[in-house]
């Protein structure tokens, strides 16, 4: 039998994540790697797998993560909003399953009131051409 895939893209600063939830055990691998060994923060730990806590589906779903770009903050962010976006089209109301519906109802809604579902769009700012950084100007000389 083979299992089916729902999949979820998070962005945060310049870090993408590819996500992918399946029905299973709890495992979650990130590049290929226990969530322990890949973050070694333990907010960042946290941050991924709340998405799957607030939903309490900490032992019935697999998660398997792509991440690329940016750093340890910003991947654990990409994560969070991957995984909330999976779990909302994982268990999101169809036709066939209206009693399923009545208690999954809630997890898309549950996921936008805790921020996971909204993307983080805070970036570095740029840096300008004739300035030292985004902002920071060289030293102005009258004479």
């Amino acid at each position: 039998m083979t299992k089916k895939f729902y999949w979820g893209t998070g962005r945060r600063k310049t870090s993408v994540a590819r996500v992918r939830l399946c029905e299973g055990t709890g495992q979650i691998l990130i590049n290929e790697r226990e969530l322990d060994q890949y973050f070694t923060e333990e907010k960042d730990r946290a941050f991924v797998s709340g998405p799957i806590d607030l939903c309490d589906l900490k032992t019935r779903v697999d998660v398997f993560i792509n991440v690329k770009g940016g750093g340890f903050s910003g991947q654990a962010g990409a994560c969070a909003q991957g995984i909330a976006r999976a779990l909302k089209i994982m268990y999101a109301p169809n036709e066939e399953a209206q009693a399923e519906a009545e208690e999954s109802i809630g997890f898309g809604k549950k996921l936008r009131e805790s921020g996971y579902l909204t993307r983080d769009s805070r970036m570095k700012e740029r840096k300008k051409y004739g300035k030292k950084g985004a902002r920071k100007s060289f030293q102005f000389s009258k004479r």
